[in-house]
């Protein structure tokens, strides 16, 4: 409250306290008139009248909290609920009347509609019948008159289709003679064309036969002069083809012949400068490569069998030669003998 006397009562209780500790007194104080209040009322009384519940409280509470200098604006009851249903059952009861109520109501309100639809329903059947009944009837006489009309249209028509008929039967004579005309005229007319026709094949003949025929022979002629022309400048071409191949082929063989005759001056002028010295290096240089020849047929051959009688030496001699000839060759060519299967058997033997 603002008036200074409240004020000052609310500055002596409350000064020095948090705001929670103020709205837990003031809690406390209305929780305690509603405790007393709702002791004195019924939970109908409750339930049904908020607003009265909620004034009471108001002017029961006002007061004490008027002595702490606080003054009560608004008070509302926002709900009202127990734990045991006991609220929510207070108005089961209502519901249940409203809804008999409402059950009997929508079931009498659909029997009556039921009982006027069938009402109307036979209302419409009869007028629907007393209509067709009347339609049938119409239709009849309907029926009955446009047959008698037919019959007498379908006279008429029968009288004017043979008048017609006969009519177009003269029209058509009639026609016809003139067809006939026409085709007299038309063959006379078509054996002129022909006449016409075998002139303009005769010059056609003339023109696409005989004509390009003549072309014809002219140009085979003229195709086979030219291919005569033809040949016989192969014929040069290939005359001065084979002769620049021979000048070149000439001038190859010659180019060798100078270079191998330098070559063997050169050898020469080498044999005759060196001497025997010469010589021998190349025999052997060119040992090894005798040897490999001399001994290439040997690889191929498994077995040597030499006969000889009781007194000949042959047989030591070719051992001895065998014995003696890998150690010779290796020492002068480097080739190793030895290692030929056939002269490893031998010399095998002999040792």
């Amino acid at each position: 409250m603002t008036e200074k006397e409240l004020l000052a009562v609310a500055c002596e209780q409350f000064l020095g306290k948090s705001v929670q500790d103020i709205k837990n007194v003031v809690l406390q104080t209305l929780e305690g008139h509603l405790r007393s209040i709702l002791g004195t009322l019924t939970v109908e009384q409750i339930y049904q009248d908020r607003d009265q519940f909620a004034k009471l409280v108001r002017e029961v509470a006002a007061p004490d909290v008027g002595r702490m200098g606080i003054e009560i604006l608004s008070f509302t009851i926002k709900d009202v609920y127990d734990k045991v249903d006991y609220l929510s059952s207070l108005g089961k009861t209502q519901t249940a009347v409203v809804q008999r109520d409402a059950d009997i109501g929508v079931a009498e309100a659909e029997r009556d509609a039921g009982i006027r639809e069938a009402e109307c329903k036979k209302e419409m059947l009869d007028v629907k019948f007393m209509a067709d009944t009347k339609i049938a009837d119409s239709k009849r006489a309907f029926e009955l008159q446009k047959s008698a009309f037919s019959e007498e249209v379908n006279i008429k028509t029968a009288e004017a289709q043979l008048a017609y008929e006969l009519q177009g039967a003269r029209e058509q004579q009639k026609i016809r003679q003139e067809e006939i005309e026409i085709e007299v005229v038309q063959r006379k007319k078509q054996i002129a064309v022909e006449a016409q026709e075998i002139l303009r094949t005769d010059k056609e003949l003339i023109a696409t036969v005989r004509c390009p025929a003549e072309a014809e022979a002219h140009r085979i002629q003229q195709i086979a002069e030219g291919e005569k022309v033809k040949q016989v400048l192969l014929a040069q071409a290939e005359a001065e083809k084979i002769r620049k191949i021979g000048e070149a082929e000439a001038a190859v063989i010659e180019a060798r012949g100078k270079a191998e005759a330098e070559r063997m001056k050169l050898k020469a002028e080498a044999y005759q400068k060196y001497g025997d010295a010469a010589k021998m290096a190349l025999v052997l240089d060119a040992l090894p490569r005798i040897a490999a020849k001399i001994a290439a047929p040997l690889t191929k051959v498994d077995e040597i069998v030499v006969l000889s009688g009781d007194n000949s030496k042959v047989t030591s001699e070719v051992n001895r030669l065998l014995a003696e000839l890998p150690a010779s060759v290796h020492a002068l060519t480097g080739v190793d003998l030895s290692k030929i299967p056939l002269i490893k058997k031998a010399t095998g033997a002999q040792v």
